[in-house]
């Protein structure tokens, strides 16, 4: 017998996917920390009092395949029904080459911010493309690189309104037409910033009432209208003009600039992305140039670089809300950058007259539904529209509804007598003639002559997407080389590790995305009847029920969809609960120095004062400090905001008793989950005094960060505070939605519902553990080379560590940036820089990375100090060096060098590898050349030619 049953021993295929480091490599990295096993380093490393008494339990972890065959189980419970609600969303083709190459292509969707822009150039290019689609639709000279969705956008637009305008109002003009969900987000955020929302027919408003207001084009009910003349009346005003435009039909009719518009905003779901029961999506907000610097979120721009050739970067990044604090213009963080990518290359793939045909064709679909119902009898409104129209049919309304689902379709309920239809690109026609059975009518779709119902003054007469890059060889042979030329210019996380502070850049894996694509997933409506989302439900259920386990909360909403956005969401909910107590004047908010930047910021946005709380020399939250401002704000104290374990790396011994203070004083304790990575299984911010915590999916919870997005940020409530959540117009609730759909990018949240499920409760704990371990191996590594700026009591970091290189920039002229960018030689992506500490490094490696990827970048990193030595000693150059020079691209490598060091110094140092080395596209670029000479498009090729000179 080969071998006898007690010789099986099963593989821990689920801890052993996202885990790196094999049992034998924790052996040795135990051995390097000093501690007997890894229990035991968890012991030392988090406080006794911190500690869950019980530990996580979700049954028997499931395997790729049983996985993957549950998914497709609870898929089947949702019923897809072909679409025409539209109120915004819309059925759409993604072209499969896109499909592949990005959407399903780790090295789009592993990717990170492209904050150093050298590694970011394929991705920056692709985010250029998307704002220059968007700046040519809407007829405006800038636009950002996508915002969370259109109703947030509307709020954002509302928002930098009244910090532009001249105007001394106080209320914001809503066009009636808007969609339910964009108004009840613009009402939400009004709110606690004590504007006046002003909802009506736009031919009611009056200009010098309000600094700025917003129409919808077209109308949620399909109207159209020409908006020159109620903008005008706002420019007479010194008030601002928003128009929310759907930018496909921005391919046929006059673009808002065209009407005077000041900002523009919308969605480009319908540009290729799935519905996804509501996302994620890429909203977009483009302005006049002269408004570029109030615009909030992400601009790519043009710059050049060291040697003068033309590089990408993101633009005018001193508005980033971690720089600005509570003097943000916004707390945008998460942008929806994958899905930006997305849309941009699917103008890319049809070009401007494919673009226009898709167009033409949902129009002319949706004229001959329009002619087929008016021929029956039926009164159909408006007379003028571009793909939606609204039935008159009385009371009959119930009945039709009825009707429609019969043939599997979802219609649109508007008040008590009426019915919405919105047609789109994948509607056929079977579908138009299902749609005429249900209203009783039985005919053919085949004996209209084609029809168009515009007002002849709204057709688009000015020329959009003339970059050649709209033009090019479409075959898909083209189009695939384009792609992967892109992203092979990028370095993401399918090619080594993103060592990122508080970024948590871990394993996305395979099967976690495979829901994604799932039809009965991706093609689900948000506004969809609830019986028809079973699976939905149950996902949403069941990931709440294990996030509620996981955190110690007693209940989760999935609203916000992104970090910030659950940020905003969780202090609203206490705002709330304030109110509901009869104590709403409480708008004082404790921050700690060290708390993250969106922190500040989302205080500020619902109106409250932050008061800065100090720090004490072992970066904790420096009590004394923090009882006095409490006390002294006794009366108006709303909450504090902290970060678990702190944002220094440690946890903090006195949590409870910052809890324990902000409670005496009547307020709430906002625990930010940006660090849940270091706590899934060994403690629960629940237990630790919190009211309240985000958590960042895309984070903690395997969802990839996608270049910038998408992301999630659901928060988890204590019991007293769920009357409070977020509501919505489509599920109800006391308060306002945060988000345009009820569960935010729900599509997404298959990830991480996938994640827990294949990790189970034991690997959830293990992957914290093991978190905790390649941290404390990387800091104990480094440690003598470079100062590990905070240690807990016992020594230890928790799941990232703070290096200190200040010293350098005295003793050899060398800064945080050199490194960095050194670090780009030897294949890695730098850890966060200055932050939360200027001049230093914040590294968090994540339980993903094997012990072969940490001990090469602590070659890379070991390296670099005895440059930096060299420096010092004066065998170096202080001015011409390889830190200095870094990056070093091939063109470096391959033309006359005269540099004092090697090529093979310069181009391949420790840590990087020798044949499968990643060459940055460009060399270092020049920020400042960029802001001083701002192009956020795609320029023209002289222009180009310029930068070079």
């Amino acid at each position: 017998m080969p071998f006898k049953p007690t010789d099986y021993r099963p593989y821990d295929f689920a801890n052993r996917r996202h885990i790196g480091p094999s049992p034998e490599e924790m052996a040795e990295m135990l051995e390097t920390v000093g501690a007997p096993t890894l229990d035991a380093l968890i012991d030392e490393t988090i406080p006794a009092a911190i500690r869950q008494t019980e530990p996580l339990d979700f049954g028997k972890a499931k395997s790729e395949r049983e996985l993957l065959h549950y998914m497709r189980e609870v898929a089947a419970r949702n019923d897809v029904l072909t679409s025409m609600i539209g109120q915004g969303y819309h059925g759409t083709v993604t072209p499969p080459a896109i499909q592949r190459n990005i959407l399903e292509n780790s090295a789009w969707y592993t990717a990170y911010t492209p904050y150093q822009p050298e590694i970011s150039q394929g991705r920056l290019e692709a985010l250029l493309n998307f704002q220059t689609m968007v700046s040519d639709l809407t007829g405006l000279e800038i636009a950002n690189a996508s915002l969370l969705d259109e109703a947030t956008a509307a709020a954002e637009a509302m928002a930098m309104a009244q910090r532009i305008a001249k105007s001394k109002a106080t209320a914001f003009f809503v066009d009636h037409h808007c969609h339910p969900q964009t108004i009840a987000v613009i009402e939400t955020r009004a709110a606690p910033l004590g504007i006046e929302v002003i909802v009506a027919d736009p031919a009611q408003m009056d200009a010098a009432a309000v600094f700025g207001a917003i129409f919808q084009y077209p109308g949620t009910y399909g109207h159209l209208h020409d908006f020159t003349e109620p903008i005008a009346a706002l420019h007479e005003a010194k008030a601002i003009g928003v128009i929310a435009a759907d930018p496909m039909a921005l391919t046929l009719l006059k673009e808002p600039g065209a009407m005077g518009a000041d900002i523009a905003v919308g969605s480009t779901q319908r540009f290729g992305i799935p519905m996804g029961y509501g996302g994620p999506h890429a909203a977009y907000m483009a302005t006049r140039e002269e408004h570029a610097r109030a615009m909030p979120g992400r601009i790519v721009g043009v710059s050049i670089d060291a040697r003068g050739n033309r590089a990408y970067r993101l633009a005018l990044q001193t508005r980033e809300q971690h720089i600005r604090r509570e003097k943000a213009t916004s707390n945008v963080c998460t942008a929806q950058a994958l899905l930006a990518v997305m849309a941009g290359m699917y103008a890319v793939f049809h070009g401007p007259e494919g673009l226009k045909a898709i167009a033409q064709r949902i129009h002319r679909k949706a004229v001959r539904l329009a002619r087929g119902l008016e021929e029956a009898g039926f009164r159909v409104e408006p007379d003028t529209f571009f793909d939606t129209i609204t039935v008159d049919v009385g009371p009959l309304q119930a009945t039709l509804m009825k009707s429609a689902l019969d043939e599997g379709i979802n219609f649109r309920r508007v008040g008590r007598t009426r019915i919405g239809i919105t047609l789109d690109e994948s509607t056929r026609r079977d579908d138009i003639e299902d749609a005429w059975r249900a209203f009783g009518i039985i005919r053919r779709d085949d004996d209209f002559t084609p029809e168009y119902r515009f007002p002849e003054q709204l057709l688009r007469t000015s020329d959009y997407l003339t970059h050649p890059i709209f033009h090019m060889n479409r075959a898909e042979t083209e189009m695939t080389r384009y792609m992967r030329r892109l992203a092979d210019r990028d370095l993401a996380l399918d090619r080594a590790m993103i060592p990122l502070g508080s970024c948590t850049m871990k394993l996305n894996a395979a099967a976690e995305m495979m829901p994604i694509t799932m039809h009965a997933f991706a093609h689900m409506h948000p506004f969809a009847p609830a019986e028809q989302a079973g699976g939905y439900h149950e996902l949403v259920t069941d990931l709440s029920a294990k996030l509620c386990a996981i955190t110690g909360y007693d209940a989760f909403s999935m609203q916000p969809n992104s970090g910030a956005q659950g940020e905003l969401a969780g202090l609203l909910t206490i705002a709330a609960w304030h109110r509901n107590n009869g104590e709403g004047h409480r708008n004082v908010c404790l921050i700690p120095n060290s708390a993250h930047g969106t922190n500040p910021a989302s205080a500020r946005m619902v109106g409250w004062k932050v008061v800065a709380v100090k720090t004490a020399d072992n970066g904790d939250i420096d009590l004394e400090d923090f009882r006095a401002k409490a006390e002294k704000h006794s009366e108006n104290l709303a909450a504090c905001m902290i970060t678990y374990p702190s944002t220094h790396g440690v946890f903090e011994e006195t949590v409870h008793e910052v809890s324990a203070i902000t409670h005496q004083h009547g307020g709430q304790v906002y625990i930010d989950g940006a660090n849940m990575n270091a706590m899934v299984g060994l403690g629960r911010p629940g237990d630790l005094g919190g009211d309240v915590s985000h958590l960042n999916l895309h984070k903690t919870f395997a969802i990839p960060h996608g270049g910038g997005g998408p992301g999630m940020g659901p928060i988890g409530v204590k019991k007293h505070l769920v009357p409070c959540l977020p509501g919505h117009p489509a599920t109800g609730g006391e308060e306002g939605p945060v988000s345009a759909a009820p569960y935010g990018s729900a599509l997404i949240l298959t990830i991480s519902w996938a994640y827990c499920l294949m990790m189970g409760g034991q690997g959830l704990t293990q992957a914290s553990k093991v978190a905790i371990l390649n941290a404390n191996y990387i800091a104990d590594r480094l440690q003598g080379a470079y100062d590990v700026l905070y240690r807990g009591t016992t020594g230890r970091v928790a799941h990232e560590c703070i290096i200190d290189t200040r010293p350098f920039a005295e003793s050899a002229g060398v800064s945080v940036d050199d490194i960095a960018k050194r670090l780009v030689d030897a294949g890695f992506h730098a850890p966060t820089m200055s932050w939360p500490v200027a001049g230093t490094l914040m590294i968090e490696p994540t339980e993903s990375e094997t012990k072969l990827e940490l001990d090469r970048f602590c070659e890379a990193m070991l390296a670099i100090r005895e440059e930096i030595r060299a420096i010092e000693t004066g065998e170096m150059d202080r001015e011409n060096n390889p830190l200095r020079n870094a990056p070093h691209t091939m063109a470096d490598l391959m033309e006359d060098w005269d540099r004092p060091y090697s090529r093979r110094e310069g181009c391949f140092p420790p840590g990087s590898f020798g044949v499968d080395k990643y060459w940055p596209p460009v060399n270092r670029v020049d920020n400042a050349w960029g802001d001083r000479n701002l192009m956020c498009t795609c320029p023209p090729m002289e222009a180009y030619a310029e930068a070079a000179e």
